[in-house]
């Protein structure tokens, strides 16, 4: 017997996410955050039209079927393109463009009935085929990103009717609805994909306005949108290099929030609880300092296990991030069912670091330490450089424009030794059981946990994942320096804003602000 399910909570999945640094909003017009000091000109039920939010890391394009990185999920999922469920701010899967979904007893059989009169921005009908040619071509060289071995558990999705699709799995899987929430869920038109980079077509309750690069991504409200109209009329998502700069939008009334602080230490600047708010919550977003496991010299795990020694995480996350976040010592967020606390498994020891590099026979150690520049990463990447010295390795940083030369020469060739990066997509722990990611792990127990784990009950998943977190911490296959808060400062006026950070998108569905926006 199927069971039906309304709201798929039912399936025990959950989650938390973070970008890590966004990108930035304002009204539609460049460099004020609306016709009244960023809220814009009242309108019916005086809510204001416009609203601006403040970002880090703008998108190299505007295609993430093609391009990693969070930017663009953060701007256009849930915004532009949405998929059959998402994610709610309470971490649990809903339906979305199917409002219904039934699951097979032997989890191997998903029938999704379709909203009716749902239509995509370039005016075609979304049906049963376009979830067909969506997931399809998930599974196609169209699909370059890491993300999409997800989908490679899909045996068939048919087209039962216009309003119901069937997908059939290879086999049961924990993961996969739950990474339908995420931007391989997307659903495409199948007469809108000839020029993703630049045109997103979707059918999600804001459309692409205006792009202006290294500036702005402006959105405005989908007139035919099939479900309720999201309160603000223009989004501008403004871009921001320098975190002061990004600061002083916020004081001037250029934008109207900051979607992710990259200058904690500067928080008291918003103080006035009258003119400011400001939201900490978790999130998913992991700041790795990523090691390239197949190259010399950290290709040694003693050598990487002295690093883990060398490094004081409490110092790290209170000089880089004015002690906001917490430590975590594994790739598991605390609110992940199979959460350990990890940070004792290599505690701060300079001594035991140098004694593990004299056994090594490592001396004069060299490592290119290739970053982003992303504020975080900066300065994480400054404090740790001080504190390998202290045990005879050199660090030299090399700072990397992101998303595009980062994930280029790290991401893509792995041409690095160290790097630091939040990783925001949730529950990807799954990446170390893939030999071929950037930090280029391979560990065959691992990676038979992880797919042992995928279509286990709910215990041994969790028995599964908790042993895969041990091993890849004890193995120093990374380190982990901290979890990311999700820290926004937005004027008082500025509703909805998410206490954590949820799924891959920043939803601005939820956004409202008031005329009287100062």
């Amino acid at each position: 017997m199927a069971r039906p399910f309304s709201r798929l909570t039912a399936m025990g999945i959950a989650l938390l996410w973070m970008t890590a640094a966004c990108g930035a909003g304002q009204t539609a017009e460049p460099g004020a955050g609306g016709d009244d000091d960023g809220g814009g000109d009242g309108g019916d039920g005086g809510e204001a039209t416009s609203l601006a939010v403040g970002f880090a890391a703008e998108p190299a394009n505007l295609d993430f079927t093609q391009t990693d990185g969070a930017a663009i999920p953060e701007a256009l999922l849930v915004n532009v393109y949405e998929g059959l469920v998402k994610i709610d701010q309470d971490g649990e899967i809903q339906p979305l463009l199917a409002e219904s979904v039934e699951v097979s007893d032997d989890r191997t059989t998903y029938d999704f009935m379709l909203r009716e009169d749902v239509t995509f921005t370039n005016g075609e009908p979304f049906t049963a085929e376009d979830v067909k040619f969506s997931i399809e071509r998930v599974q196609s060289d169209e699909w370059t990103i890491s993300l999409k071995q997800a989908m490679d558990v899909v045996d068939s999705v048919e087209v039962i009717s216009e309003d119901h699709a069937r997908v059939t799995l290879g086999e049961p899987s924990n993961r996969w609805l739950f990474q339908m929430t995420t931007r391989i869920g997307a659903m495409f038109s199948r007469e809108g994909v000839d020029d993703l980079a630049n045109e997103p077509i979707g059918t999600g309750p804001y459309l692409l306005d205006d792009w202006v690069r290294g500036d702005r991504l402006v959105l405005e409200r989908n007139p035919d949108y099939w479900g309720d109209a999201p309160a603000v009329q223009t989004v501008t998502l403004r871009y921001f290099d320098d975190p002061t700069a990004l600061n002083n939008a916020l004081l001037s009334g250029g934008i109207d929030v900051i979607g992710t602080v990259q200058a904690p230490e500067a928080l008291e600047q918003f103080s006035d609880e009258d003119t400011y708010q400001i939201i900490e919550g978790t999130t998913n977003g992991e700041v790795v300092l990523s090691f390239n496991n197949s190259r010399a010299p950290l290709d040694d795990r003693l050598v990487r296990q002295a690093i883990k020694h060398a490094i004081d995480h409490e110092a790290v996350l209170e000089t880089a991030w004015a002690g906001r976040g917490m430590l975590i010592g594994s790739m598991v967020p605390p609110h992940d069912p199979w959460y350990e606390d990890l940070t004792d498994v290599y505690p701060y020891d300079p001594d035991r670091a140098q004694q593990l590099l004299d056994e090594a026979g490592a001396t004069d150690v060299e490592l290119a330490f290739r970053i982003p520049n992303l504020p975080y990463a900066v300065s994480a990447a400054q404090v740790v450089q001080s504190q390998l010295e202290e045990v005879g390795i050199t660090a030299d940083i090399d700072v990397l424009e992101f998303p595009a030369v980062w994930l280029e020469e790290v991401f893509t060739n792995a041409d690095y030794d160290m790097s630091i990066i939040s990783h925001v997509e949730p529950r990807d722990m799954n990446t170390f059981g893939d030999p071929d990611y950037y930090w280029r792990y391979d560990n065959e127990e691992v990676q038979r946990l992880l797919d042992e784990a995928d279509s286990a009950d709910e215990a041994t998943r969790d028995e599964n994942m908790r042993a895969v977190a041990r091993i890849i911490a004890e193995d120093a296959a990374a380190d982990w320096l901290f979890l990311l808060p999700n820290l926004i400062a937005a004027k008082t006026s500025v509703d909805g804003l998410p206490q954590n950070r949820v799924g891959e998108a920043f939803d601005l569905t939820t956004l409202s602000v008031s005329a009287a926006s100062g």
